[in-house]
């Protein structure tokens, strides 16, 4: 069966804070497949963007040379403890498509669950995971799955778990997920879209931490060999 991968990010910085301290990049791997990095450093602002770009950049520069995931992901645990003294956290998601293994790779150092909609169930990867950053030898949480249809995977910031917090309103993420996957049609895109837009109405349009939502999809292909990209970014320029 052919098959095809699709990434959608929806990403917005915490309320009259310059800077975003989440990063998420996508890079293409090496024996074929891709992965998506995600990364929340430390408090807000350019601090946290400093640390959480880091953490990305030693990560995306391990994939790039064939170092496994979760290598990958405690060589930059133990750098940012390295650099900051075990002082500064950041979490950390890798959402890997590897063609070789056939499988959809989830390695997690991240408090936030991911969620997972396979064979028409939703499963929550909840179990306790530490941030990296804080101590030496820090390992994340690995889960892998079969690729095939209709998998579909959410990693998040926890700026999305608090939206609402401030007035006093909760989300329920994994209920508004299911409403968005029953539908059947969305894509990626629309789902991180609609995420954003329930977390942005709960803040009322002030979200009071960095959000960053990224919504992986394995589909059955059925058209060309072509690969793309559309990418949306807002400029901060002014006349």
């Amino acid at each position: 069966m052919r098959m095809e991968a699709s990434v959608a990010v929806a990403k917005v910085g915490k309320y009259a804070v310059s800077s975003s301290g989440d990063t998420v990049e996508v890079i293409e791997r090496p024996h074929g497949g891709l992965s998506l990095v995600m990364a929340d450093g430390q408090s807000s602002g350019r601090g946290a963007k400093n640390v959480s770009a880091m953490v990305v950049r030693k990560v995306i520069s391990l994939l790039a040379e064939g170092v496994r995931d979760g290598a990958a992901a405690r060589a930059a645990s133990d750098t940012l403890y390295t650099e900051r003294s075990g002082k500064v956290s950041s979490t950390l998601n890798i959402v890997s498509i590897d063609q070789q293994t056939r499988t959809l790779v989830i390695t997690r150092n991240n408090p936030c669950p991911v969620l997972v909609f396979l064979d028409g169930e939703i499963r929550v990867l909840d179990e306790p995971s530490k941030p990296v950053g804080l101590y030496r030898g820090t390992r994340p949480l690995i889960t892998e799955i079969e690729l095939q249809p209709e998998l579909i995977v959410v990693v998040f910031t926890d700026g999305l778990i608090h939206a609402g917090d401030r007035c006093g309103q909760a989300m329920d993420i994994p209920a508004a997920f299911r409403m968005l996957v029953e539908d059947g049609q969305l894509s990626p895109q629309q789902i991180a879209d609609a995420l954003l837009a329930e977390a942005l109405r709960l803040d009322e349009q002030r979200p009071a931490d960095d959000i960053t939502i990224a919504v992986v999809r394995i589909s059955q292909r059925f058209g060309d060999q072509a690969r793309r990209m559309t990418v949306h970014f807002p400029l901060n320029i002014w006349n």
